[in-house]
């Protein structure tokens, strides 16, 4: 009797085991078809660098993050170099609809929205980490939310490396070297109020015709960023290159608010998570080519030299008594970042 009993208990562990793992095995499934299903999308992303530029590397990375975690059901075109038009452009087809992404530059944008001004505080940041590490920051994301009145949803920033000032004749080597200066500058308010402040004379010409202007004459030179200063080869046209790292040069990575917001919430998730690691990805490498840009540069036969920082000081105070009043959120980002 004992033995039947015993044998009884064990064929009902047993079958208890055999239903655990069935449940077990059952609810897996039911997991990973989650993950699995869903609506599938084709999206397009729009920007205006070339295809060698970290921007561009960044729209790779975005890709591929965002078909690696929605199991392929989201996928992405990128046309970049401008190929669908100005910026300005981009943006309305953003906010249209029409495209669904865009890796816009916070200076065209901080003539639309008007906090954005915020990025181009002269010298706000020690070197690339300390502003990518300000993206996480309460007054960058109040930044973003400001696009949300033109429908549009703004997810992070980008980073390019941090602004230079190229000169085709002149050995510049302090501010007032700048007074009279025919200098390419994006037509962005902060940007040429900051080379006026300088005594330079702003001129906004589109990306694709620096290279003549400057080699004809045209312009003296062109604020600009190293990576740009190589895939534009502007080192064959520019004999000065100074390191000044005045101003981080950020694009703003975008979405249209149409398409975001009808997204599930496990959609957008992904979609946020895919652009944080093409964000990070851009700002990691890119810090970490610096002293390789300068030596390609150099080795290019441009002088490339730092101008101290400590000269533009009443440059930078000027900026900020003009510019931190106009907005609480400029404001509260140099005060932020003054420290």
């Amino acid at each position: 009797m004992r033995k039947i009993r015993k044998m009884g208990l064990m064929i009902l562990m047993f079958m208890l085991v055999l239903t655990a793992a069935a449940c077990g095995k059952d609810t897996d499934t039911k997991t990973a078809s989650k993950s699995e299903s869903g609506p599938t999308y084709n999206f397009k992303l729009a920007h205006i660098t070339p295809t060698d530029h970290m921007w561009h590397k960044a729209a790779e990375k975005f890709k591929e993050e965002l078909e690696k975690r929605s199991n392929g059901r989201m996928k992405l075109e990128i046309y970049p170099a401008s190929q669908l038009g100005t910026e300005a452009d981009m943006v309305q087809q953003i906010s249209a609809g029409s495209v669904d992404f865009g890796f816009i530059t916070a200076a065209y944008l901080s003539s639309r929205a008007e906090a954005f001004t915020a990025w181009f505080a002269p010298y706000a940041f020690k070197d690339l980490e300390a502003a990518n590490a300000a993206r996480d920051t309460e007054v960058a994301k109040k930044i973003l939310a400001t696009l949300d009145n033109q429908n549009i949803k703004g997810l992070d920033y980008l980073f390019a490396g941090s602004r230079l000032m190229l000169f085709k004749e002149k050995d510049v080597q302090k501010p007032e070297d700048m007074k009279g200066l025919k200098f390419r500058v994006t037509p962005s308010p902060p940007l040429q109020d900051f080379y006026k402040s300088l005594g330079a004379s702003p001129e906004s010409l589109p990306l694709p015709e620096v290279y003549a202007a400057i080699q004809t004459g045209v312009i003296d030179g062109m604020d600009m960023d190293l990576d740009a200063t190589i895939t534009n080869k502007y080192f064959e046209v520019a004999k000065y290159g100074a390191v000044t790292n005045h101003m981080v040069w950020p694009a703003v990575a975008m979405m249209s608010k149409t398409t975001y917001d009808k997204m599930s919430d496990e959609d957008k998730k992904i979609i946020n998570e895919s652009i944080k690691a093409a964000a990070n990805y851009s700002a990691t490498t890119r810090s970490g080519q610096e002293k390789e840009f300068k030596k390609t540069l150099s080795d290019s036969g441009m002088k490339i030299y730092e101008i101290d920082q400590s000269l533009f000081e009443p440059y930078i105070k000027k900026f900020d008594e003009k510019y931190g009043p106009s907005n609480p959120l400029i404001k509260e980002f140099i005060d932020t970042f003054r420290k």
